[in-house]
């Protein structure tokens, strides 16, 4: 026995514009058919929270699904799949295209090199597509607008439900938040590790989709706005609070990733009363619905 529902959807050359658009969702348990061999010009993610199944890849190898799993189905790469035809399975999916793929899939949101990916809970996931199935509803004027919003909130879910992945919880990503700021370079971070810097990178990457130098940068130029919006503190302090001792280097690299110059950046964000004294932040404890 085997349940089904499905909504496919043709989104207008505008809609693809902003990113990513949504092409379909599906919700589907039971013995459900073999999917394939075929090959797609879209991305489907499909989450498999209940049964098990196989998958074979372009290079004919048949792998074990056992969930909770993702299946990444990519464009121009052939797959042909299904669940244990005893059990079946539960399944949902999400087809979506769009120019955004290609930084999610850089960023390593999106792995087309691995195609069956195991997941710790896919409750978060499952949630977004019950949102994006809701809102499929036929007569909804923001339905393009509101499942394409979905789909970036969908692999976003997905990274973190990966199995062996927690970027909260990342003791790496941990020391490096907290140790961003001090002068040192990536080798200095990584030796603090007792890692090379290839393995220093090797980890950031899978745990932040960045480079070390990426991850703290990011940091350093948060606390950098943060400084200058906050506080009167001169450009030159600010530098040497983030880890720059050269305020010429530091006032050029954030004109180069900002826009803006810093004086010019506090000219337009500055949040500081006249004589104000800069105050350590404030412990970060992330709410648990984030």
């Amino acid at each position: 026995m085997r349940h089904t529902w499905m909504r496919y959807f043709t989104p207008s050359p505008v809609h693809h514009r902003l990113g990513l658009v949504c092409l379909g969702v599906g919700l589907q348990h039971g013995s459900l058919p073999t999917v394939g061999p075929r090959t797609l010009d879209h991305h489907v993610a499909v989450v498999i929270s209940t049964g098990n199944g196989w998958f074979r890849s372009a290079d004919g190898r048949r792998v074990a699904v056992t969930a909770p799993a993702l299946l990444w189905l990519t464009p121009g790469t052939p797959h042909h799949y299904g669940p244990d035809r005893h059990h079946g399975w539960d399944e949902s999916f999400v087809a979506f295209t769009g120019p955004a793929t290609a930084t999610y899939t850089e960023l390593g949101y999106i792995e087309p090199d691995r195609p069956v990916v195991p997941l710790r809970d896919p409750a978060d996931a499952r949630a977004v597509v019950a949102r994006i199935a809701r809102a499929a509803r036929r007569g909804n004027p923001l339905r393009e607008v509101e499942t394409g919003a979905a789909v970036h909130e969908l692999l976003v879910a997905l990274r973190r439900a990966r199995a062996g992945t927690a970027a909260e919880t990342d003791p790496v990503l941990q020391a490096l938040a907290r140790d961003a700021c001090l002068p040192l370079t990536v080798a200095d971070h990584a030796a603090r590790h007792g890692m090379t810097p290839a393995a220093l990178r090797t980890a950031v990457r899978a745990a932040a989709g960045r480079t070390p130098k990426e991850y703290l940068l990011g940091i350093r130029l948060g606390r950098a706005k943060e400084l200058l919006a906050a506080t009167e503190l001169p450009v030159a302090a600010v530098a040497r609070r983030v880890g720059y001792d050269d305020p010429a280097y530091f006032s050029r690299l954030f004109t180069r990733r900002v826009g803006l110059a810093p004086v010019r950046f506090r000219e337009q964000e500055s949040r500081a009363l006249p004589g104000a004294t800069p105050q350590p932040p404030p412990a970060f404890r992330p709410d648990p619905a984030f």
